[in-house]
């Protein structure tokens, strides 16, 4: 019997959010997945889930991967565009198959990457990215694909189920970097195009906000763990993965390690967040990682929003805001207050500049000492 696809997709179950875990009728598949530690069957949702959380999916990832099982998890990176008037194709639904000649050359094609030392979550993205891609060309296989196929696959796919600018250029380059890798295909990688990006600027929040949001954080892990993301530039995934060993307080810096791009970086922390770390550390007590979860490791990404979400309500903050936010912040206000472009690059660990240039967008100091002639005007 030929191994199905497992679908991983997020849902509410009991007030709590969950991943389920879809795939059509397999026994074997059903016995595996039962054996694994944490795992909960469902009748009313006719499905296996789990507690969400980005170390819990990765798991369960792996321990589907050792027994040979693809896993589509496009429904947990893809946000629906809110842009109006996209081109739809005919909402091709895709099926659960994909050739065996396809399946090894994905499985070679992880390898390669693996050697080459990108980061699990590209592999783990992109080796699910180009399992969708081929279960909706099947029955054609990987030498048989144009670039015509990819383009109906864009409008057919991706713009008829409305998947935002980030999933479709990801998965393009899936695309291109799988073919680079093929040789002798009908298919031109360096022909694809990806898609055009829109000039969306970051929401920012002023400097009077972030203090209200963190004056109305009463618990003292809470208000440390938004502290941090502000006061440094943190991502979310850096801060939760911060280990205790990682701080030199003497120093006042913390090393981040394999940060996005897998790259390491030194952040300074400024003495005030020192102060803040110190007296969380000795109320709190943790072994190993700075944010601990309620049982041990990892603190978890899905109470790190809930936490953002309270504080909000409680300051009365009505702006459509993430953790990221925060992040976005701190560089705008480095920028507001002199700090050379430069610098700010390398705090936040950009690889190129450009993306650090957005804030110069956001920033309203440039703007504020413009001249407008309308103020002139005697009206």
């Amino acid at each position: 019997m030929e191994k199905p696809v497992v679908l991983f997709s997020k849902s509410n179950h009991k007030g709590k959010e969950i991943l389920l875990v879809g795939f059509a009728h397999n026994s074997k598949l059903y016995e595996y997945l039962n054996k694994y530690d944490g795992i909960f069957w469902s009748k009313s949702l006719k499905s296996f889930y789990l507690p969400y959380s980005r170390p819990a999916t990765n798991d369960l990832f792996q321990y589907l991967r050792k027994e040979g099982y693809f896993i589509d998890y496009s429904a947990l990176k893809s946000k629906l565009t809110s842009e109006k008037n996209i081109p739809l194709g005919k909402r091709v639904i895709l099926g659960q198959q994909i050739t065996d000649k396809d399946k090894n050359k994905i499985e070679v094609f992880t390898k390669w990457m693996a050697q080459k030392r990108y980061s699990k979550n590209t592999i783990n993205t992109y080796e699910s990215m180009l399992v969708v891609f081929f279960r909706f060309h099947y029955p054609k296989s990987v030498n048989e694909i144009s670039e015509k196929d990819v383009l109906r696959f864009n409008v057919d796919y991706i713009m008829a189920n409305g998947f935002s600018y980030t999933y479709q250029n990801q998965m393009i380059n899936a695309i291109k970097l799988f073919y680079r890798q093929q040789g002798n295909t009908i298919l031109v990688p360096e022909n694809l195009e990806r898609p055009k990006k829109s000039k969306k600027l970051p929401v920012v929040l002023s400097i009077e906000e972030v203090k209200l949001i963190l004056q109305n954080t009463i618990n003292l892990k809470h208000k440390t763990l938004l502290s941090l993301l502000y006061s440094c530039g943190l991502r979310i995934g850096e801060t939760l993965k911060l280990r205790i060993k990682d701080i030199n307080f003497e120093r006042r810096f913390m090393h981040i390690k394999s940060a996005k791009g897998s790259k390491d970086r030194y952040v300074p922390i400024p003495k005030q967040m020192i102060d803040l770390l110190t007296h969380y550390l000795e109320s709190y007590k943790p072994t190993e990682y700075v944010f601990q979860g309620q049982h041990g490791g990892m603190y978890s990404a899905v109470s790190a929003r809930q936490i953002l979400k309270r504080s909000l309500r409680s300051s009365g903050i009505s702006k459509q805001i993430t953790l990221h936010t925060l992040r976005h912040s701190h560089a705008t206000h480095l920028l507001e207050n002199g700090t050379d472009l430069r610098f700010i690059q390398e705090l936040l660990g950009h690889n190129n500049p450009k993306t650090t240039m957005i804030y110069t967008h956001v920033s309203t100091t440039s703007l504020d000492r413009i001249k407008n002639p309308f103020d002139d005007f005697d009206i």
